[in-house]
């Protein structure tokens, strides 16, 4: 099945390239890799916004990173015109805006990772990654991931 058929299966539309809040660009493609910027937690069309550990909780968080993989896909959709030119989701880096003592950073992470394993199947789905909490990230959102892909 191709990624946009999973994505129609999963009821997912992938919303439009965001307009960069700041000095950068939303991807860098360079050879085969596509390099895309980080995507902040967004709800309801505005920043989600907490921290982990205080109002919001993993279940929370985990809701976050999956809404952050949309992002990203429509991001990579627009840098690549068809998810099926991706070869591979190589790696994750996942911030988390949690308190000092939160430590279920890699279960927030999640949210994102097991949408991407699920759209994009068993051997390009699954990926490198990291996920580390942050004292703040910008906006106050919840979550913030960054992606790289290799494209055919």
């Amino acid at each position: 099945m191709t990624p946009e058929a999973q994505l129609q299966k999963l009821g997912i539309a992938l919303p439009p390239v965001a307009v960069p809040a700041a000095a950068y660009v939303p991807f860098v493609q360079t050879g085969n890799h596509i390099f895309l910027s980080g995507h902040i937690a967004r709800k309801n069309g505005q920043p989600w916004a907490g921290q982990l550990g205080r109002e919001l909780t993993v279940h929370d968080g985990q809701a976050a990173a999956r809404a952050v993989a949309i992002d990203l896909m429509g991001t990579l959709k627009a840098a690549v015109g068809d998810l099926s030119r991706v070869q591979r989701i190589v790696k994750l880096t996942c911030l988390v805006n949690s308190t000092p003592g939160f430590t279920d950073h890699h279960l927030v992470a999640n949210g994102c990772s097991e949408l991407l394993a699920q759209v994009f199947g068993p051997t390009k789905g699954p990926h490198a990654r990291s996920a580390f909490g942050v004292a703040q990230i910008p906006m106050g959102a919840c979550v913030e991931i960054e992606l790289i892909a290799e494209a055919a």
